[in-house]
């Protein structure tokens, strides 16, 4: 230490940089190039000035500066240490471990991508262009609503023509429902954490959401049937299955409370099946159980990708589809018909499934990865996931984890994006998806593990 204590003192003689700022510098250059390592113990404050021939003050501003930037850790009793962290995941063309929208993994199979390719490059062989390039009736052509039955038909048996709807996104279709059910200032009922579109889309409409409380099985019957009551919401907006954030899935009983409620109070029920298709085995849907009341919605943005803009929605009755579709016609004209080639064709051929069979093997392949390095923390996530959910400790706040990770070129979301109650967890939601590759995932995904084993107080005062 002695040797790089008298190499510090001769740059900041050398230098007309702010002394503490030097010192934080130093002290990362030698990290870098190896000549302090994980663990190593830096000399106290009073023996560091008298080394370096500056004033207290300035050193401990310089360890503080160290600390803020995830360097060094200091705790009572037995001093100041080199941190454990794993390096900063290194940028990709300007991006990093960007683990905060929620993206399908892109599996790296030459022959689905092959297969892809070929697929699409056969939408446009075999279909005049001037057909892809018209207007179309909303909702898809007969061929479309078919291919659209073909794909929900594991989790909706009993669907007719009449009632099916292709749509350009589930989050227009939620919009569309949202701005039909309920008028400005009435209130639709919403899980206390919920996908945050839908904050978006009440906040644009001026409908209230109204959160119901959560336990291991889902959002409490007891709440559900006591809003109904007395404050006879317009719709009840669930994501059943793999919530975003939580991951966590409905059980059967709660499904049945939830849907017998309903019932009773005809409630109509918006259930959001972005993630339904992901598990290989799930509760049956809300809409087996109230069919005269739910309109079921599940697309491709988190089965295939978010750029396949496509949904299909099951409507409870074949006027309650039309008026439905012409709330959309309103706002989104139509569904791309080039658009609705490319997943009809997919659906038929079998290249959707596929997709999702490689997307359900990737996700189980990081998953193994998060649980690996974050298991020890209460994280939880069928293997089907994309995304997880991590309870955070009393050593950081959401806010202060999530920001810290950004510094490090990993992104992840605070629970306060996913909050319908004002009472946030702490907690943060992580994704294993999008452009990653197995790598970059299990590289961010010991970065943070390394970081809540070694956590930082950044408003700390440094002793």
């Amino acid at each position: 230490m002695i040797k790089i204590t008298q190499s510090w003192q001769k740059r900041l003689e050398a230098s007309d940089k702010p002394a503490y700022l030097l010192l934080a510098d130093l002290i990362a250059e030698d990290i870098r190039t190896g000549r302090l390592s994980a663990r190593d113990k830096l000399p106290t404050l009073r023996d560091l000035a008298a080394e370096l021939r500056l004033n207290y003050t300035t050193v401990a501003r310089g360890y503080a500066e160290a600390r803020k930037r995830g360097l060094i850790d200091s705790r009572a009793g037995t001093g100041t240490f080199i941190r454990g962290t794993s390096p900063a995941v290194p940028l990709r063309g300007g991006g990093g471990a960007e683990m905060t929208m929620n993206l399908p993994p892109e599996p790296q199979d030459a022959g689905l991508l092959d297969r892809m390719k070929e697929s699409a490059a056969r939408v446009m062989a075999d279909t005049d262009p001037y057909d892809l390039l018209r207007y179309q009736d909303f909702g898809g052509t007969v061929r479309d609503r078919e291919a659209g039955m073909a794909w929900i038909r594991p989790r909706i048996p009993d669907c007719r023509l009449d009632q099916m709807l292709v749509c350009p996104g589930i989050h227009s279709v939620l919009a569309a429902l949202f701005s039909q059910l309920a008028r400005p200032g009435e209130l639709i009922c919403v899980e206390a954490l919920t996908y945050p579109g839908v904050k978006a889309i009440a906040t644009q409409l001026g409908v209230q959401l109204h959160a119901l409380p959560l336990d291991e099985e889902g959002p409490m019957g007891e709440s559900f049937e006591h809003a109904c009551k007395t404050l006879k919401p317009k719709a009840l907006y669930l994501n059943p299955t793999i919530n975003n954030p939580t991951t966590a899935t409905i059980s059967r009983a709660r499904r049945e409370a939830l849907a017998d409620i309903a019932l009773r109070y005809a409630i109509p029920i918006i259930e959001d099946d972005a993630y339904g298709l992901l598990p290989r085995q799930m509760p049956p849907t809300l809409a087996s159980m109230a069919p005269d009341l739910t309109y079921y919605i599940t697309g491709f943005s988190k089965t295939l990708g978010a750029g396949l803009r496509n949904a299909y929605v099951r409507s409870p009755s074949a006027r309650q589809s039309q008026r439905l579709a012409g709330a959309l016609r309103a706002t989104t004209v139509m569904a791309s018909p080039i658009t609705n080639a490319l997943s009809t064709l997919w659906v038929e051929d079998g290249t959707a499934d596929a997709m999702l069979q490689a997307i359900r093997t990737e996700s189980n392949v990081r998953q193994t990865m998060a649980q690996k390095h974050l298991g020890a923390y209460g994280v939880a996530a069928p293997s089907e996931s994309f995304h997880l959910w991590l309870p955070l400790s009393s050593a950081w706040s959401m806010v202060e984890f999530a920001s810290y990770l950004r510094t490090q070129n990993v992104g992840v979301v605070a629970s306060a994006a996913f909050s319908t109650d004002g009472n946030p967890p702490e907690a943060v939601r992580i994704c294993l998806g999008g452009p990653m590759s197995r790598d970059d995932c299990d590289q961010a995904l010991r970065l943070i593990a390394d970081t809540l084993a070694h956590p930082l107080h950044p408003h700390a005062t440094v002793m």
